[in-house]
């Protein structure tokens, strides 16, 4: 796997891999906003990957260097060997996803009296993880398009 500097000039994707789930996340052009934020299975995963990748300008994947990430790896290698991909450490990505979820959808009514640290979001974080992951590499958060 190739090391790079985060700049512009094309799409970045983030995959934070999982056995029944994934969560992917793709830049625009400009590496500034986000364009795609899904959670999907391992197939559609790898499907979306290979059509970024033959459709449009792709700098690079950030992938989450977990127990997962290694079947990742040689499917990415033998099938797409001209992406660059980074390996970035997963440690608490999980809860820093949790963080993240609230700074984007700020949470409303009686939900804003809890403690951050005792609200559970509403749906699963796996496209959160893997932005953050994104965001740690890129050096900068990336906001909503």
């Amino acid at each position: 796997m190739t090391a790079t500097t985060p700049t512009a000039g094309g799409h970045w994707i983030g995959l934070d891999p999982g056995r029944s789930k994934c969560g992917l996340v793709r830049t625009d052009i400009s590496g500034q906003q986000v364009q795609d934020l899904l959670v999907c299975t391992p197939q559609e995963s790898w499907d979306w990957l290979q059509h970024w990748c033959h459709s449009c300008s792709v700098k690079g994947l950030v992938l989450g260097d977990g127990t997962g990430s290694a079947p990742w790896q040689q499917a990415i290698g033998d099938a797409l060997p001209e992406l660059t991909v980074v390996l970035q450490p997963e440690a608490g990505s999980t809860l820093a996803a949790r963080g993240r979820y609230w700074q984007l959808f700020p949470p409303r009514n009686l939900w804003k009296l809890l403690p951050e640290g005792l609200r559970l979001p509403p749906r699963p974080l796996d496209d959160l993880a893997a932005l953050v992951l994104l965001e740690a590499h890129l050096g900068h958060r990336l906001g909503l398009a």
